[in-house]
């Protein structure tokens, strides 16, 4: 095992002791588990038996379980508790990463092995999660270039090199910019509906920099998200918006060509490979299958929501209009008006709703619907190592059985060192480890506002959505029951792993859902049920602006991957030609949604950002199954888990998803939930 590993975990399931890792440690760690891996590796290639299943299939799996081991740790680390040293070592290892992926992918003996097993896997007796290891792994060296020439292949490995180390430059521009920046505000008056915690934060921040007679307002969620809801200056929420869209457009963190380069090289990439671009090489590994069958599928959503989109727009016109005589809008006035809309409509505003939303009661309700609906219980343990002091650990066990499931890490408030945004993640994947399969590691990571000295962390219910969100995905991994790490729990195709984490959000609308941990944080008296009501009705408010919000990212991540991104030099004036039809507001001048848009520069998430409104559609359908049984029926819970949780990526998704719905998803669902159109 890894010298490393060997002295930083603590008990048969892999538990890590975090306060022994240190940021020199890594650099020799990887050094170590890239020797290990090279060492197997070798041994595949240079096996004189001939090749079967085991020798060279598994092999090729299990052959660098340290280095995948010691790679979630640090990159997990990076976007959560990151520093100077591991941003600065993230630059050195990235490219030597990809190296290696590369030497194994551009080995020629060893895919001669993987291509004899794939020609005569169906006389092997392959049960269905190996026989799809077989096919992902075959597909994996074809996709990385195992085909080509021997100079196709060193340009292969150099755009590889280029790709990891702007990648993550782009990263690190993204998060310092959002350091970086801070506006300070001495006027009171226009900070009175802000919300208490949100106050005593900044004023708490302006305090430390030097500034007690003023608050100090960030880019970090928590921050920007309540400034632009509640501060009744226009010229204030104007700076701020201008900020946070002008993100990676100015030295020293500019990402404009750093977004070409990305694109540029994926598309360079792609061609290689023998594909029409990054969108098409993406799209062959997932359900929606071209770019074209995206396109359409945005499009189709755009004609429907585009009107209702229209009418939302001119109510919050109507709405400043209203409460300043002026006629104009623009877009640091949406989140304000959409609040004041909302107030007057449904009388009930985030503020309203927040007393009932502790941080506390929501995370021991996320843990009970999982009891309800999984038979999983959550014990904290307060005697598990963890990275930062505001991570709190549990251990997840069956309930019936007592059989120990998963560790759990919860890291729920923002800070310097952290990245913004809310994820899930792992620090060891369900699967074999060792030979032994060993059950997951998993954690998620939000931004949201850090309790008070007067009053605990209190949500907003799109918070509240956002934790389920992100325990949906948890899910994924927990109740993870596969063989293989590679295609276990989120290890799915990406217009799929959003299925399990969407639909989640649905139980936060629900009566019988809220009820479980909706509660008064001084009180403890329940949620009204007029709030209840106020909710489910608010729900599908601005569905169509959102809809249209979420397609213009959608299309604007198509436009950088799905052609030649070379005429793309003016990002400004590419992403107004491109997103012409979903926009409502005239382009502002110095600023972008690409130059700080992580989830398809350095996320994963490009040519893949349009799979959040796919995923929709899956868990609108989904959904609709579970109330026509009841929201906590056992039997379509235990289906879920059986045919979607449990199987990972083992088999076709729309497979999974036909075992578990007895059909295809039916695409009207969604527009029936947003309330755009009204037939069963």
């Amino acid at each position: 095992m890894n010298a490393l590993l060997q002295t930083h975990l603590i008990d048969d399931q892999h538990l890590l002791a975090f306060p022994k890792f240190k940021n020199v440690d890594f650099a020799p760690a990887f050094e170590e588990a890239i020797r290990l891996a090279r060492t197997r590796l070798d041994a595949v290639a240079n096996d004189p038996a001939p090749p079967s299943f085991t020798n060279t299939i598994e092999a090729i799996e299990f052959h660098k379980e340290e280095l995948d081991k010691i790679s979630l740790i640090f990159f997990n680390l990076l976007g959560a508790n990151t520093n100077d040293e591991l941003q600065a070592l993230a630059k050195e290892i990235s490219p030597k990463l990809a190296e290696f992926a590369n030497d194994l992918l551009l080995n020629p003996s060893i895919f001669a092995r993987v291509k004899d097993v794939y020609e005569r896997r169906e006389q092997l007796g392959l049960d269905t999660e190996r026989m799809q290891l077989v096919e992902k792994t075959f597909k994996a060296f074809r996709r990385n270039g195992a085909l080509l020439s021997e100079g196709e292949k060193e340009k292969l490995r150099e755009i590889d090199r280029q790709l990891a180390r702007i990648t993550q430059e782009f990263s690190d521009n993204v998060l310092k910019a959002t350091n970086a920046y801070l506006l300070f505000v001495d006027d009171e008056a226009c900070l009175k509906d802000v919300p208490k915690s949100t106050l005593e934060d900044a004023k708490k921040t302006a305090t430390e920099k030097g500034r007690p007679d003023a608050w100090a307002f960030s880019l970090h969620g928590p921050s920007f998200g309540p400034f632009l809801q509640f501060c009744s200056r226009e010229d204030l929420r104007r700076e701020l918006w201008l900020a946070m869209m002008s993100k990676g457009m100015k030295e020293p963190h500019d990402n404009r060509d750093n977004a070409i380069q990305l694109a540029s090289l994926r598309h360079r990439r792609a061609k290689l490979l023998g594909f029409e671009s990054h969108a098409h090489f993406v799209l062959e590994e997932r359900m929606a299958g071209s770019p074209q069958k995206v396109k359409q599928f945005m499009e189709d959503l755009l004609q429907q929501s585009r009107p209702a989109a229209e009418r939302d727009f001119e109510e919050l016109r109507e709405a400043k209009k209203k409460h300043t005589g002026k006629n104009d809008l623009h877009p640091w006035d949406v989140a304000l008006y959409t609040e004041r809309l909302q107030r007057e409509k449904f009388r009930l505003s985030d503020e309203e709703l927040r007393p009932y939303f502790s941080l506390e009661n929501v995370v021991n309700g996320v843990f009970e619907h999982a009891r309800q609906l999984y038979g999983i219980v959550f014990r904290e343990r307060k005697d598990i190592p963890v990275y930062h002091a505001d991570v709190k650990a549990y251990e997840v066990t069956e309930e019936s059985t007592g059989r120990f499931m998963a560790y759990f890490y919860a890291d729920f408030f923002p800070r310097a060192s952290k990245r913004g945004g809310a994820w899930m993640t792992n620090f060891l994947e369900q699967g074999t480890w060792e030979g032994k399969i060993c059950r997951p590691h998993v954690s998620i990571v939000c931004n949201f506002t850090k309790p008070s000295s007067t009053q605990p962390s209190l949500l907003t219910h799109g918070e509240v959505k956002t934790l389920f969100h992100e325990f949906g995905h948890s899910l994924h991994s927990i109740l993870s029951d596969c063989r293989y790490a590679s295609i276990a729990g989120t290890n799915v195709y990406w217009d799929f792993v959003e299925l399990p984490s969407q639909v989640m959000e649905n139980w936060a609308l629900e009566k019988e859902g809220l009820a479980l941990f909706a509660k008064h944080y001084k009180t403890g008296a329940p949620i009204p049920f007029e709030l209840i009501e106020k909710i489910r009705k608010a729900s599908t408010f601005m569905a169509g602006w959102m809809g249209v919000r979420q397609l213009s990212f959608g299309f604007l991540d198509m436009a950088w991957h799905s052609q030649d991104p070379s005429d793309a030099q003016d990002i400004e004036s590419f992403e107004r030609s491109q997103m012409e039809k979903t926009l409502f507001f005239p382009p502002v001048a110095g600023t972008a949604m690409s130059t700080s848009f992580t989830h398809i520069f350095s996320g994963g998430y490009s040519a893949g950002y349009y799979s959040y409104k796919w995923a929709e559609v899956l868990d609108a359908d989904a959904f609709e199954f579970f109330k026509e049984k009841g929201i906590f029926s056992k039997e379509v819970a235990e289906s879920f888990r059986a045919n979607v949780l449990s199987r990972g990526g083992s088999e076709h998704p729309m497979e999974l998803y036909k075992k578990f719905r007895g059909r295809e998803p039916d695409p009207r669902a969604l527009l029936r939930r947003d309330g755009l159109i009204s037939e069963k």
